[in-house]
């Protein structure tokens, strides 16, 4: 498929950065990828760029059919270890893949010819903090939260019973001073991994623990429960709020919240076994079949190559790769 059916309005690259806006805003892993070098004959162009996400499907554009299953598969690696990498595609009489600390070089015999250089960026989400309360406390709270690199969502009471929260690196403040504290704690104390905070004086807090447990929440649950600043006094709305998210700071930084690795997506990739392309199975452009197995291949001429003489093709593989 050309450029031409990747282009809309105002361009693929704008198109990819609107998309990479969206998936940011609501947590979606994704991996962006740049042509940064082209060397003809190849249908891409610096600057080009594409998303990627965990389920391995790539949006956007970086050349065509040699390039594409290599740049998705490498995404799907730096996604898993959310470390940057360049890929290098060059040009070369024998194939090659050679990888050192963030970079590969693919050395491919593909016909098409033409070299590249892409650069792969993963994109993992910022940390989502919870603001429980429409309080002075929990304004500031949200604000400082963007500040400091948070996803914030403020929670009011009309929330709490459509709250949805993942699993990986969310944590939660209850600024409610008093409203409906109870009820949001609750709500938040109900997810195990979230990490829950409490901003109120320590009389209060004791109150609040106590009612929880009359609701049958336990003291396993219940230890969970943080109370940063209980023991200040003569503070301002302001520095309440930034004690708060400052103790969430130091847990992270201690603690270690991780992202999730993406689960392994059910895409394969194989290898032309001419030109030593990357290669998706579910869009080969072509495939043959040798001694009961499927082999598949970035364009016709390379399963053509095959066919006319299998064996030499795959020990001629099996030199290069010896190498």
């Amino acid at each position: 498929m050309g450029r031409a059916a990747f282009e809309g309005g105002h361009g693929i690259a704008d198109d990819v950065l609107e998309l990479l806006r969206e998936y940011t805003a609501n947590g979606t892993p994704c991996v962006l990828a740049t042509v940064v070098r082209v060397e003809p004959p190849t249908s891409a162009r610096p600057g080009d760029k594409a998303v990627i996400t965990a389920d391995g499907r790539l949006r956007g554009w970086i050349g065509g059919s040699c390039s594409e299953p290599v740049v998705r598969r490498e995404a799907l690696r730096a996604l898993a270890e959310g470390i940057p990498q360049l890929v290098r595609i060059v040009a070369a009489e024998e194939v090659r893949q050679t990888r050192k600390k963030g970079e590969l070089m693919v050395a491919t015999t593909c016909p098409s010819g033409g070299s590249l250089d892409i650069f792969i960026e993963p994109r993992m989400p910022r940390p989502l903090l919870l603001v429980f309360g429409d309080t002075p406390v929990a304004q500031a709270m949200a604000r400082l939260g963007e500040l400091t690199g948070f996803r914030t969502q403020t929670v009011t009471q009309a929330d709490l019973a459509a709250l949805s929260v993942p699993s990986i690196d969310a944590w939660a403040v209850v600024a409610t001073m008093g409203h409906y504290d109870e009820d949001a704690l609750e709500a938040a104390l109900a997810y195990p991994d979230l990490d829950v905070s409490l901003i109120a004086s320590t009389r209060r807090a004791a109150a609040v623990r106590e009612a929880l447990l009359a609701r049958g929440l336990d003291e396993k649950t219940l230890v969970r429960l943080r109370t940063p600043a209980g023991k200040v006094r003569g503070v301002t709305q302001e520095e309440i709020a930034l004690l708060a998210l400052s103790e969430i700071v130091i847990a992270r930084q201690k603690g270690g919240r991780r992202h999730a690795k993406p689960e392994a997506p059910a895409v394969v990739f194989v290898t032309d076994q001419v030109c030593g392309m990357t290669v998706d199975p579910a869009t080969a452009a072509a495939g043959v079949s040798y001694a009961g197995q499927e082999y598949h291949f970035c364009g016709e001429g390379c399963a053509q190559r095959f066919a006319a003489d299998p064996p030499s093709v795959l020990q001629l593989r099996q030199r290069e790769e010896a190498y």
